[in-house]
């Protein structure tokens, strides 16, 4: 379902769009030097690569390659399969999520348009079969770094609540919301509020989860 949008809307969209783009390029020059240092940290910790690239959908659900600082190791056991999240985790990436410093290689993303500062958070392609009818409005716009569900209990909310939310976002969205979003994730990023460092402890997988609800 697409909404319809306004001239006034389609405008207020177009500034949105050109300051995402010209706010990430500045900002990804004036946080060089800690990309820099938390790339180096990273190739001492965990090796190469230091960026997790991870496929994911966007606007319209077209799919594109989403950029986050690595934080996990590739522990294996003995048949070969990935250990589970927390213990590939290491203190070093708990660190970088704590802080969010994870997601400083999202700016490039918003750099190329595939993202925005502000929108509903970016999924797996697997959930888009899962979504219902009314959430799936929640890739009417282009995904963001921050969104409505991160300041109001990010991955402690249950899945009906946090889509719900990033739904309320499509369908009320304005500059001044985006603003208000962004002066709260900067709050609760210096206060270190509602951060999950492993997310697969508190919430179940949208699939699996729906997959249940449907037996």
């Amino acid at each position: 379902m697409i909404i319809e949008k306004s001239p006034l809307d389609k405008l207020s969209f177009s500034i949105k769009c050109i300051l995402d783009r010209v706010v990430a390029a500045i900002a990804l020059l004036i946080f060089s030097p800690v990309i820099l240092i938390v790339a180096i940290a990273i190739h001492i910790r965990m090796g190469s690569p230091v960026v997790f690239t991870q496929a994911r959908p966007g606007k319209y659900s077209r799919i594109f390659n989403v950029y986050k600082f690595r934080t996990m190791t590739d522990d294996r056991d003995a048949d070969g399969n990935l250990l589970p999240d927390t213990q590939r985790l290491t203190s070093l990436g708990k660190f970088l999520r704590k802080t969010s410093l994870d997601e400083l290689p999202q700016l490039w993303n918003v750099v190329r348009g595939e993202m925005s500062f502000v929108g509903p958070r970016p999924l797996l392609p697997r959930y888009l079969p899962y979504y219902s009818d009314r959430e799936k409005k929640r890739h009417n716009v282009v995904p963001g770094i921050t969104g409505l569900a991160q300041i109001n209990g990010r991955n402690n909310l249950p899945w009906d609540e946090r889509l719900a939310l990033d739904v309320e976002y499509v369908e009320n969205w304005s500059l001044f919301l985006d603003l208000k979003i962004l002066v709260k994730t900067v709050a609760k990023v210096l206060l270190r509020e509602s951060v999950a460092v492993a997310p697969s402890e508190i919430l179940k997988d949208l699939d699996d989860e729906r997959k249940q609800s449907h037996r």
